[in-house]
């Protein structure tokens, strides 16, 4: 028999198993649990640590404190437009997240308990059930700083709400109430602050107690098309937000994001 997997290791994400449920929360300690080097690491690796994990049927995500995730931490970004990463790793790291979440035949629920924007909301739409506060708010504002949608945007939000949609989003970086994001499908719930325990915890518990083989064998064949999407979009949109992080509007963005300005794009 297999030893129990030790989560310990994880430093930015805390674990806690009980009823069969394993709940994974993002704490990374930056602002709004936003992703630094060592959370993107870890969320490479912890899904595939649950899915190994017999303990384990379903898995829910959520953030610390009032906030889901404000995306990559802009001081970590800042530091990769100084010192690139290999266009190779950034491309593998950026899939260990994506294929953690869709590869897992564990069913996960998002428990968006505050705002999910860039990576953050990328995390959130990958998982199979979205719960979000009704006050939350999504966004992938990377062209905002100057960066293309590469972790998974441009994979996700076509998907669930359709290209004209995602694109008005996508290319703009605009917000998303939660109330509006379950009404065009980009999320399933937005519930009142005081009910989103409750509800998580009914689907949670539900999923608990159904057929494991038959659930994750329907998530296997509905996942289809998505893995399908992996190869092509993915690929794609990684390889350009590289080419991007290179660039100067990269650069200005992110100092003017930092600095509390409006930036100064010169399409180089």
């Amino acid at each position: 028999m297999d030893e129990p997997i030790d989560y310990r290791r994880y430093t930015q994400l805390g674990v806690e198993l009980g009823g069969r449920i394993a709940t994974v929360t993002l704490c990374s300690g930056a602002r709004f649990n936003a992703v630094t080097w060592r959370m993107h690491h870890e969320l490479g690796d912890v899904f595939g640590d649950l899915a190994r994990d017999a303990r384990v049927d379903v898995i829910v995500l959520t953030g610390a404190g009032d906030a889901f995730c404000a995306g990559a931490d802009l001081r970590w970004l800042q530091g990769q437009l100084d010192d690139p990463p290999a266009p190779r790793e950034a491309r593998e790291r950026g899939r260990a997240i994506v294929l953690g979440l869709l590869d897992c035949p564990k069913p996960i629920i998002a428990r968006v308990n505050g705002d999910a924007i860039g990576l953050g909301a990328t995390l959130a739409l990958l998982c199979d059930i979205v719960v979000a506060v009704d006050g939350a708010r999504f966004a992938d504002p990377h062209v905002r700083i100057g960066l293309a949608a590469g972790d998974g945007g441009a994979l996700i939000w076509p998907l669930l709400i359709g290209y004209a949609r995602a694109k008005e989003f996508l290319l703009t970086g605009n917000k998303v109430a939660a109330p509006e994001a379950a009404r065009m499908g980009l999320i399933n719930h937005a519930v009142p602050a005081a009910e989103l325990d409750a509800t998580v915890q009914r689907f949670a518990r539900q999923l608990a107690a159904g057929a494991p083989m038959a659930i994750q064998f329907t998530k296997a064949a509905t996942h289809i098309p998505l893995r399908q999407a992996v190869e092509s979009v993915l690929e794609a949109s990684l390889a350009l937000e590289g080419q991007t992080l290179r660039s100067h509007d990269a650069r200005e963005g992110v100092a003017a994001f930092l600095e509390g300005r409006e930036p100064r794009f010169r399409g180089r």
